[in-house]
């Protein structure tokens, strides 16, 4: 034993009291709350399996990445009544995280070779798969926002990852967003928060390939974009995707919570705002995404 364990011994017993090494802060880039991070990191570099075939159980997996008050937990619902597709409430995995605990603990994985940030990719993996598998179904879905943020992360987790882009107007989600929080925000905060999502996916859709859906058109002709939908993910199309049912796990921070998800079919969206009701910080991602 140390002298330092010995004297934590010690304070420990006769002052009640002991030292802890505590943890360097991690870069983890933007909480799960709205955040301007342009990507995020790990105390050691992300990079991919190293040997996909032992290291990743998942095969293709896919990823809606939207702002919040979207429409995506609409979509995971219609998606989850697929019968080859899992997807279950926002999972946030990207936030579970490993620690070596002793530094011969990190020496014994550096001998295999893995680095945190690998680790954290198995846990993240094995998490998806045990759902996935436990449902019998081929593909796992999640539809976690706040993802967006991470996108370069989960690219470089899963190299075979298939991503859906899901927009909606910004001045919808703005003022969802308002009324979700209940009178927590304003209407001016609660524009600039979901702003932060919109920012997060606008550089997803320009760092990866994949499918572009808008809610409106989703809930205009939902059996138009669902088989587009299948046609990207090289399934099916599936009738029971119309009529999803209620959807498991209905509760607030883990999506959409009221009412009208409840119905379990397709309700209309609301009427986009003139022109001219846009708020000024909303504009300019009002014409980056064609809605001006």
């Amino acid at each position: 034993m140390t002298w330092q364990r010995r004297l934590n011994e010690a304070l420990r017993r006769y002052a009640g009291v002991r030292f802890e090494r505590v943890s360097a802060a991690r870069p983890d880039g933007p909480s799960d709350g709205p955040s301007d991070g342009a990507a995020e990191t790990s105390p050691e570099t992300p990079r991919p399996p190293a040997d996909p075939a032992h290291d990743r159980l998942l095969t293709a997996p896919v990823f809606i990445l939207s702002p919040v008050r979207s429409g995506s937990t609409l979509l995971r619902a219609m998606l989850d009544a697929h019968p080859l597709l899992r997807a279950p409430h926002e999972l946030h995995v990207r936030r579970l995280s490993v620690g070596y605990g002793t530094s011969l603990a990190r020496r014994a994985m550096e001998e295999l070779g893995h680095n945190q940030a690998d680790l954290e990719h198995l846990l993240w993996d094995r998490v998806l798969h045990r759902e996935l598998a436990r449902s019998g179904k081929r593909y796992i879905v999640d539809k976690t926002p706040a993802n967006a943020f991470a996108y370069q992360r989960i690219a470089t987790c899963w190299p075979d990852a298939r991503f859906v882009f899901l927009l909606r107007h910004p001045a919808s989600i703005a003022s969802s967003w308002y009324e979700a929080g209940a009178g927590k925000r304003t209407p001016e905060e609660a524009a600039a928060d979901a702003l932060r999502y919109m920012k997060a996916v606008r550089r997803a859709r320009k760092g990866l390939a994949g499918l572009t859906v808008r809610y409106e058109d989703l809930t205009a002709d939902p059996e138009r974009e669902t088989r587009a939908i299948c046609a990207f993910l090289d399934v099916p199309w599936a009738p029971e995707m119309l009529s999803y049912g209620t959807p498991g796990v209905i509760s607030k921070g883990l999506g959409d919570w009221q009412d009208k998800i409840r119905s379990g079919t397709v309700q209309p969206g609301r009427n986009l705002p003139a022109p001219e009701d846009v708020p000024e910080p909303l504009r300019p991602m009002c014409r980056d995404w064609g809605y001006l």
